[in-house]
């Protein structure tokens, strides 16, 4: 929760520039510009840790950051063995699969996870014949941000009831392809987890799918902090 991941970097960009750029919202432990191990070149994204998780926040509320004359992308660094490999453009979302809710109702999930970031809204799927909950539900932010910070938050507990969390990520067709995937139609419910469940609509064309890498991990200097 401490480590930010920085992409799309200038090649020229070093290590010492990018720990000067950071350092303003807080004490930096490690930093690394990732290189190709035969050219020594940079691959253009590079990770910065923080001492706290406050500092990654600070950071994260002044985006867009700006070095060396372009604009980069900055996110939380999420951990591999935390999601799914997915293609790079269902990365960034705004929603979250919700399973395992039971009684809850709305207001409680959006209660709970505004403590994450802005709540845009909070719907309870229910059977389209019965009007019975089905037992998930979707809360969407208006920051992909906030979606990041709930997911590395990875328990989250209401009224007792301990919810299944994951990315609601759009699946316009997947399919494994030479590059990663190609799309296929739908939403699906994340998979993994507490209790393994599927949680899409089979025949209605709903269904979402989990999640993101948030970055690839190398080796850094440490910084003393």
């Amino acid at each position: 929760m401490r480590k930010v991941f920085i992409g799309g970097l200038d090649y020229g960009t070093t290590e010492e520039t990018l720990e000067a750029y950071f350092e303003r919202w807080g004490d930096i432990v490690d930093l690394v510009v990732m290189k190709d191990p035969y050219t020594k070149r940079s691959r253009g994204f590079g990770f910065v840790t923080y001492a706290h998780s406050e500092m990654v926040d600070e950071a994260m509320s002044h985006r867009p950051h700006k070095i060396d004359g372009r604009e980069v992308e900055t996110k939380r660094a999420i951990p591999k063995d935390e999601i799914e490999n997915i293609p790079q453009q269902a990365m960034d979302v705004k929603k979250l699969f919700v399973g395992g809710i039971k009684h809850l109702e709305d207001q409680d999930l959006q209660e709970h996870f505004a403590q994450f970031g802005n709540v845009v809204s909070c719907d309870t799927i229910v059977n389209r014949d019965t009007g019975i909950k089905r037992g998930f539900a979707f809360v969407e932010f208006d920051d992909t941000d906030a979606v990041d910070k709930v997911i590395l938050h990875k328990k989250h507990e209401v009224k007792g009831v301990r919810l299944f969390v994951k990315k609601a990520v759009e699946w316009t067709e997947v399919k494994k392809s030479k590059d990663g995937y190609r799309s296929r139609g739908g939403f699906r419910g994340g998979r993994g987890g507490r209790g393994g469940d599927d949680y899409y609509e089979r025949r209605g064309g709903g269904g979402y799918r989990d999640e993101y890498d948030g970055g690839r991990r190398g080796g850094g200097r440490g910084r003393g902090g």
